[in-house]
């Protein structure tokens, strides 16, 4: 009877200190999370790069997104939440590159619309003059 007494007791203790440990685990892991404040700086340049390549006129939903994510990332990064912070960041520099590869893509093709149509003037005048 004392025997199962003390079996009881140890497997008790033991649990106690697998819990103790496992939430010592735990708090360590949070806490060796750093501030993800590089990827914070890429990505707000990243936004401020789309912004001037003009992805506020060809890419607005894309720039809105970058800036509402990057808007997160900050308030994250306030709240120490910084996996969620890193996250939103990456993303939001996603949202800003790809706002500017839109942007640049709009630009070529309304800069080749520009040359097509003077390449066409320009054949409508050859025809009139050689006429």
């Amino acid at each position: 009877m004392m025997r199962n007494f003390h079996y009881i007791k140890s497997n008790q203790i033991l649990r106690r200190i697998g819990v103790i440990m496992g939430a010592a685990i735990l708090v360590a892991g949070c806490a060796s999370t750093p501030p993800p404040t590089a990827q914070m700086a890429i990505s707000k340049t990243a936004v401020s790069n789309a912004s001037s390549a003009g992805g506020t006129e060809y890419a607005p939903l894309q720039i809105k997104s970058a800036k509402e994510k990057l808007d997160a990332a900050e308030q994250a990064m306030v709240a120490k939440n910084y996996v969620l912070a890193k996250q939103l960041a990456e993303e939001a520099q996603v949202d800003a590159e790809l706002a500017v590869a839109m942007a640049r893509s709009n630009q070529a093709k309304k800069a080749a619309d520009a040359v097509q149509e003077d390449s066409r003037a320009l054949h409508q005048e050859i025809d009139r003059n050689a006429q």
